[in-house]
């Protein structure tokens, strides 16, 4: 062994892998004179440091001050230690415990945008490029701690030149993990066309102009693309994928978002921020895009090119390209290459491909700017796996699985402090998704060695992430915690906004389409008091009988039918021409009786299907509904300026206590026959929907002495509906916890899932 001399040992730990941590400490102690070493552990950094005190002390400080840009430094602990003597080294990194500490997949950054324009440089055109600062890093790895050999890297030997870079400490990609160039990295080509020896890029681009779709590998996946001003590619694409209306991601660079949306200073900042998302955008009128791309929309989803591949194809293309998930309607998006050929076959008219494997599947990320703040819709590419920080006193929790629900699911991981909230996986009613979950869960536990304590599931026998964790449970002999799906909800937004366990109960409002209720029935519209372990429901939504059961959620004049029979009564109902129009040549009788008998029309106080009820009054529905959200999307984007509020009727005598929607409707069916205009007629609604619900809540908070209102669920992603409750909400007082970071909708339910069980768990 090597002399040793007196130092000190400083462990840090937070997001410090796959950031260029290390590389910054080397440049930092050699910067301040100081003799040591670095190296990764598990989820920390450990260095060892010997100089002057002085310089130890500058050198702790700039451990937070400077890190890099991607890092998140959450603690540095300082401790005497022996320290080899000698110049500053990266040591290879040590085995450790892991916990939540790999990065999300980075945008191109600057520095390599400008490389592959420059004609002079080594990596000119590369698709490949990367650097310290940028390029794949949860999608690549397959083991931590993050080093090459356990990424899909590790079959590309670095060539000479890149070692070189890879090895000097003044390169920005000194120990870039991806690092590549077209010497050694990956290739690129293209299948499915017969221009034998072009350029990939220029002909994929040549075939995108002439009206064709292609799939394209990225570095989550593979996606679909076309030109996105190509009314017939776009219906084409539409009628091979099976995806009539449901809204098509748009990937353009920053002048062209500019030119086909209204950005506000915020939303061009997380537009162009490294985790690239999609951007709910305002669509500006008459832009260049096809009709097809968001029929009947306001909205625009919209990302830059995130990939070296992305922007080279769209400045060849040179024009606004979609980019939708690579997959068949309703199944996963395609990560292998084996499968997108036989899948995506009759859909896209060639390949363009790579030779680097995906590690696992990960959707775009989907966010809005709401209520003040960017807010996720969907996590996946560039926001999983960030951890998020539970409330201080979960530090001491033990690890919990959370399963989550049926839709939009997403699995939850707990370990101390942190919570890892997955990638979106899909709707586990579709078998191909359900098996990807499994695979999810499997890839999670061994990534990041996770061995929980407990399993935590919904309320509903039938989802298949329940039946999963009931059999994970018996079989490791673990605690199951069954969490009801609107508690989770609240739990959700209360962690992330800090809320303690002593903090105590809150008022919270939840408003989905459906989850299963306590008593057995279905619930989507009601007002909590809930703690992190219990809860209580104390006003609902009255429930109207949803016709033909899951087939209600899909037809919404059966939802408006019984809402208008019990609001008008069945006589005024087929005695009025105008809503008799609305069921010409409807089953009535048959539906009719089966409510009188009860068959097959479960009761629910869902806030989801009144949105489709009232859509479809108001002619915004189709008869049946090509996907989840469509009626109450069209809903949103018909609602302009501002307007009365519709009026609710509220039962104080009932137990619950209900919000009765009767008087809503009829307000509405008398405006309808005074040829109100429907866009002010949707203001009406969200306003009095808000309104009704703010109220009821205040005379909660009132009565329980409490100051937070917690929101969440799926329909509080809409931005009129949101930001009217939050105004409200803050006009008197009270304290609205909203989700951010988590989704509002059932993705988000798996992490409210894990802190219930933990805070249970905890006594």
């Amino acid at each position: 062994m090597g002399t040793e001399v007196a130092g000190e040992e400083i462990e840090v730990s937070g997001i410090v892998q796959g950031v260029g941590f290390r590389p910054f400490v080397y440049r930092l102690a050699r910067r301040l004179g100081l003799g040591g070493d670095v190296r990764n552990a598990g989820d920390r950094v450990i260095i060892r440091i010997a100089g002057p005190a002085s310089a130890r002390d500058a050198f702790a400080a700039a451990l937070a001050d400077e890190a890099p840009v991607l890092a998140r430094v959450e603690q540095v602990t300082r401790r005497p230690a022996q320290v080899p003597e000698g110049a500053f080294r990266i040591m290879e990194s040590a085995a450790g415990t892991v916990s939540v500490g790999v990065v999300p997949d980075v945008a191109t950054c600057p520095a390599c945008r400008a490389e592959i324009a420059d004609p002079k440089a080594r990596r000119f055109r590369y698709a490949f490029t990367n650097c310290t600062d940028c390029g794949p890093r949860f999608s690549i790895v397959t083991g931590l701690p993050y080093d090459r050999p356990a990424t899909t890297m590790a079959g590309f030997p670095m060539c000479p030149a890149c070692r070189a870079e890879y090895d000097d400490p003044a390169d920005r990609r000194f120990h870039a993990q991806p690092i590549a160039c077209p010497d050694c990295g990956p290739k690129l080509w293209l299948e499915g066309d017969d221009a034998a020896g072009a350029d990939p890029i220029e002909r994929a681009a040549d075939l995108l102009r002439s009206g064709q779709i292609l799939a394209i590998k990225g570095i989550g996946g593979f996606h679909i693309a076309c030109d996105a001003t190509n009314a017939d590619a776009v219906a084409l694409l539409r009628a091979r994928k099976h995806r009539p209306t449901k809204p098509l991601a748009v990937m353009a660079d920053m002048a062209t978002a500019h030119a086909l949306c209204v950005l506000t200073p915020e939303e061009e900042a997380a537009l162009a921020h490294p985790s690239a998302p999609i951007l709910l955008l305002s669509l500006k009128p008459g832009t260049p895009l096809a009709p097809g791309i968001a029929p009947g929309q306001r909205l625009l989803g919209v990302m830059l090119p995130y990939t070296p591949l992305h922007h080279l194809l769209l400045a060849a293309v040179g024009r606004p390209l979609v980019m939708t998930s690579g997959n068949r309607s309703s199944e996963p998006q395609i990560f292998h290459d084996d499968e997108a050929r036989d899948r995506l076959a009759g859909i896209v008219d060639a390949f363009l491909m790579h030779d680097r494997p995906i590690a696992r599947r990960l959707d775009d990320s989907v966010a809005r700017h709401l209520a003040g703040r960017l807010r996720i819709m969907r996590r996946g590419r560039g926001v999983a796996p960030m951890p998020l920080t539970l409330p201080a006193d979960f530090a001491d929790a033990p690890p919990v699985l959370a399963l989550g629900g049926e839709l939009k699911s997403a699995l939850c991981l707990t370990h101390g402090a942190k919570a890892l909230l997955s990638h979106h996986l899909g709707d586990l009613d579709e078998p191909a998704t359900g098996d990807a979950f499994e695979t999810a869960l499997a890839d999670y536990a061994a990534l990041f060695a996770h061995k929980p304590a407990a399993v935590a599931v919904d309320l509903h026998p039938d989802y298949r992430a329940t039946r999963l964790g009931e059999d994970m449970a018996a079989t490791r002999g673990l605690p199951l915690e069954r969490v009801q799906h609107h508690h989770a909800h609240m739990a959700a937004a209360m962690a992330e906004a800090g809320w303690q366990r002593a903090d105590g109960p809150v008022v919270g409002i939840a408003l989905d389409g459906l989850g299963l209720g306590e008593d057995g029935t279905a619930w989507g519209a009601e007002i909590l008091v809930c703690d992190y372990r219990t809860s209580r429901r104390v006003t609902r939504l009255s429930p109207i009988p949803l016709a033909g059961g899951d087939a209600a959620s899909r037809e919404p004049w059966r939802v408006l039918l019984a809402h208008l029979d019990r609001a008008l009564g069945r006589s005024a109902v087929d005695g009025d021409p105008l809503l008799a129009a609305l069921f010409a040549a409807k089953p009535l009788l048959t539906l009719r009786a089966m409510m009188d008998k009860g068959l097959n029309v479960p009761p629910a106080s869902s806030a989801g299907r009144l949105f489709d009820a009232v859509a479809a009054l108001l002619g915004l529905a189709s008869d049946r509904l090509s996907h989840e959200g469509e009626a109450a999307m069209a809903l949103e984007a018909a609602a302009q300026g501002d307007a009365p509020p519709y009026p609710f009727a509220l039962h104080a005598e009932a137990v619950p206590i209900e919000i009765d929607p009767a008087p809503l409707f009829k307000a509405l069916v008398d405006d309808l026959h005074a040829g109100s205009p429907r866009a002010a007629m949707a203001a009406a609604f969200h306003a009095g929907l808000a309104e009704a619900f703010t109220g009821a809540a205040v005379q909660v908070a009132a009565k329980e002495g409490l100051t937070a209102v917690a929101l969440s669920g799926g329909v509080f992603q809409n931005a009129r509906l949101l930001e009217e409750t939050v105004r409200r909400l803050e006009a008197f007082g009270l304290t609205p916890l909203v989700p951010g970071d988590v989704p509002a909708n059932d993705g988000g339910l798996a992490f409210g899932q894990a802190v219930v069980a933990a805070a249970r768990l905890m006594g």
